[in-house]
């Protein structure tokens, strides 16, 4: 017979169960849990695409601060969790920044700390039905405020916002152009915690079951019953794409490659051509002969061109990333230059003090400078042109702005060569979805080396998108439409009501605090207290 398993055998000998409870029992191996749990999300986002995860993903790591032994271990959990989930969807920086991207993370993970007390506060213990049915509102309020917190553009941007890993999913768009990408991270979050509930509360089963059928019912609520864009038109839109140039001239022979793809859309009957980020090198003012090959172009194809030059204004002192709609007669007055920039890869926050970091990355040696405003392009055939550039994309505001101020296509122009062959082109690419579903309106993400694609008002992509493998020109059909959406008509409107939950809960904590009775004397205190001597203790 085999022998049973006691105690004092030591951890390799006992069950599985057991030995994890040692481990989670030490620091080490509880810190590395949580970093791990944190990571899993990772998985709903390109490349992997499992969208699925993201229902689940969160389970682990709540499951582990909701057994944390006090709240300062549960906040410890949510911030290792926090550091590991970044590092995990954005490991593709590691060429790039190296250390520091765990020196980022770590910062950034920061803001899961009451996030992971909050899961404690809500979920530790035998909590009371009504507290629990209450956690499926509240955790996603206060993860929400988390990636809000994240989204300023000095920690990062809102790039791997938990909903949109759910990109692809018609219903979660349909949810997006109600509430925006925040209403689906509300949803997924919710998921994930009634979940937890069905799992650890079996008195509260009911309450989690009921909180699910109800976040289903939301969704095809939304399916069913959101306004959808009417179609009014199509437009064609042609996108260049010239590929990967590295080395001495690169900047030339990318532009050369460009003008040689634009001339086979000769004849194709174009509305608009849109070329990628930093596609041209030259400050336009300064290199007349440039502009000039640039409208031939135009006057060639019979549409304006879309261009981004990253170079220095020759009218202004620095160096700029601009969208200049180039037609027949040559650079059109309509100008935009990019006002969000991508820490440390066009500029260094801080540089007196975090300048180090171009010594041990490719960190921008020279901070580029910002534009003031956002801008939208009239076309000569009438189309009204909303330009966004690359880092931008990923921010729901501006994309909204821009349709609130006429645009009937969103363009967002970008380059991300740097990281060929990881998962960040197919991120980037994915956001557009998410932008086009929020407002309504189609999105063309136009690359210089791919992911390029193309996405109608609803979310749905629009003929077949260049991988990071072509070099070439598409040209995409592309429905346009008009009225606004929920989202695009409202704004963020889901998060006054996530902080008016959580300002709830905030208050009536302090209420039970004040009222809960000072804890009774015990007899050693009051005999102390009184003066008279303790007894011995035997």
């Amino acid at each position: 017979m085999p022998k049973r398993w006691t105690p004092g055998r030591g951890p390799r000998q006992g069950p599985p169960a057991a030995r994890a409870q040692r481990v989670l029992a030490s620091r080490g191996g509880r810190g590395a849990a949580a970093v791990g749990a944190g990571a899993l999300p990772a998985l709903a986002f390109p490349a992997p695409g499992l969208w699925w995860v993201a229902y689940v993903a969160l389970v682990p790591w709540m499951l582990l601060a909701r057994s944390a032994p006090s709240g300062r271990r549960a906040a410890l959990d949510g911030w290792l969790g926090g550091a590991g989930f970044v590092v995990a969807v954005h490991h593709w920086l590691l060429p790039s920044l190296h250390v520091f991207t765990f020196a980022l993370a770590a910062l950034v993970g920061l803001l899961w700390l009451p996030w992971g007390w909050l899961v404690r506060l809500m979920l530790g213990g035998r909590p009371a039905v009504p507290r629990a049915l209450a956690a499926v509102v509240l955790l996603p309020s206060g993860w929400l405020m988390v990636e809000l917190a994240r989204s300023w553009e000095g920690l990062g941007g809102p790039w791997g916002l938990l909903g949109s890993s759910q990109w692809e999913v018609t219903a979660g768009l349909r949810l997006a152009s109600l509430g925006g990408v925040w209403l689906v991270g509300l949803l997924v979050v919710a998921v994930n915690t009634a979940l937890v509930v069905l799992l650890t509360l079996p008195y509260a089963r009911t309450a989690a079951g009921s909180a699910l059928v109800a976040c289903v019912l939301l969704v095809g609520a939304s399916w069913l019953w959101a306004p959808r864009p009417a179609h009014v038109r199509t437009a064609r839109v042609a996108v260049v794409q010239p590929g990967v140039f590295d080395g001495a001239g690169s900047a030339e022979r990318r532009l050369a490659r460009g003008e040689e793809l634009t001339r086979t859309l000769a004849g194709q009957r174009v509305d608009l051509v849109v070329w990628g980020e930093s596609s041209v090198g030259e400050d336009l003012t300064a290199r007349p002969d440039v502009a000039e090959r640039l409208a031939a172009l135009s006057r060639l194809v019979g549409a304006d061109v879309l261009v981004n030059v990253d170079a220095r204004r020759s009218d202004r002192s620095g160096i700029y990333k601009s969208s200049i709609l180039v037609g027949p007669e040559g650079p059109a007055k309509a100008r935009y230059d990019k006002m969000r920039l991508v820490p440390f890869g066009e500029y260094v926050p801080a540089r007196a003090v975090l300048g180090w970091a171009t010594s041990v990355g490719r960190a921008a040696g020279e901070d580029r400078l910002r534009g003031t405003r956002q801008v939208v392009m009239p076309l000569r055939n009438g189309l009204r042109l909303g330009p966004l550039v690359c880092f931008e994309s990923a921010f729901p505001d501006m994309s909204r702005r821009l349709v609130r101020d006429g645009a009937q296509v969103l363009v967002a122009q970008s380059a991300t060569s740097t990281f060929q062959g990881s998962w960040a082109p197919r991120q980037h690419a994915s956001l557009a979805a998410l932008r086009a579903a929020e407002t309504g309106r189609p999105m063309v993400h136009a690359t210089l080396t791919g992911v390029s694609t193309v996405y109608g008002p609803g979310g749905s992509r629009v003929g077949e998108p260049l991988g990071t493998d072509r070099s070439a020109a598409a040209v995409y059909d592309v429905p346009l439409s008009r009225g606004l959406t929920p989202y695009a008509r409202y704004g963020n409107w889901a998060v006054p009501l996530a902080m008016c939950a959580l300002a709830l809960l905030l208050a009536t904590e302090g209420v039970r605090s004040l009222r809960k009775p000072a804890p009774r004397p015990s007899v050693r205190s009051a005999r102390t207290a009184r003066g008279s001597p303790a007894r011995p203790v035997r």
